[in-house]
């Protein structure tokens, strides 16, 4: 079930009554495009200074980049509930997921067959949905070395920058094979670019699908070439 802000908003109302006896002021439940997190509940402080009393502005976001089963989404969001109620009636408790959150958490479970956990644990199609799937230019660096590893580096596209690479790390006797690309695969938005001597182990047989189209880049040490 993808994303459904109209969803979670009645099921808000209706959670409120059955759970939380209907002790939950009305929130704003809003979309986000966070990927590290499928729900999250937030607040702000407004300070009047006039009176000297704060206010805490809360709001419960919800990721639309996940596609999840709908009890999912449902315990999610009496997650983010609950972290709601403790926060607007100002109860304490010994850490953000404590020993009142859990208790909570466990007598909900145990009292309405939810399955509330502390964390999301998102599968690997899940993370596999988050990928970033637009086509950049990357200039991508394969290394074999003598032990067997296979790493990929992804390095700015600035030549004084590759060929520093390129003759640095060449000159290691670790490594036993260099070669560089040009792609557009999205494939490799999951690197991170930079210019520090460093590599990321990834599968020979996943990169090199992934370059099967991508065009090979020649260098000398002081020139690039297609």
């Amino acid at each position: 079930m993808k994303f459904d802000l109209e969803f979670l908003k009645q099921k808000f109302v209706e959670f409120n009554l059955l759970i939380f006896a209907n002790r939950l002021p009305d929130v704003p439940i809003v979309a986000s495009r966070g990927r590290t997190f499928v729900g999250k509940c937030t607040f702000t402080r407004e300070t009047r200074l006039w009176r000297r009393e704060k206010k805490k502005n809360f709001r419960l976001h919800f990721s639309v980049l996940f596609d999840l089963p709908q009890t999912e989404w449902e315990d999610t969001l009496i997650h983010e509930m609950i972290h709601y109620y403790i926060g607007v009636n100002r109860l304490k408790d010994t850490s953000s997921h404590g020993k009142l959150f859990r208790s909570m958490m466990a007598d909900i479970n145990e009292r309405f067959g939810r399955r509330i956990t502390i964390s999301h644990t998102s599968t690997p199609e899940q993370r596999e949905q988050l990928r970033d799937r637009r086509r950049r230019q990357h200039v991508v660096i394969t290394l074999r070395f003598t032990d067997g590893t296979f790493g990929v580096k992804l390095i700015s596209r600035r030549l004084d920058s590759i060929l520093k690479y390129y003759n640095v790390v060449t000159q290691s006797p670790r490594v036993a094979e260099l070669k560089m690309y040009f792609t557009t695969d999205p494939y490799f938005n999951r690197f991170p670019t930079s210019s520090v001597f460093n590599y990321c182990r990834a599968q020979e047989q996943e990169v090199m699908a992934a370059l099967q189209d991508a065009r090979p880049i020649k260098c000398d040490g002081r020139t690039l070439s297609y």
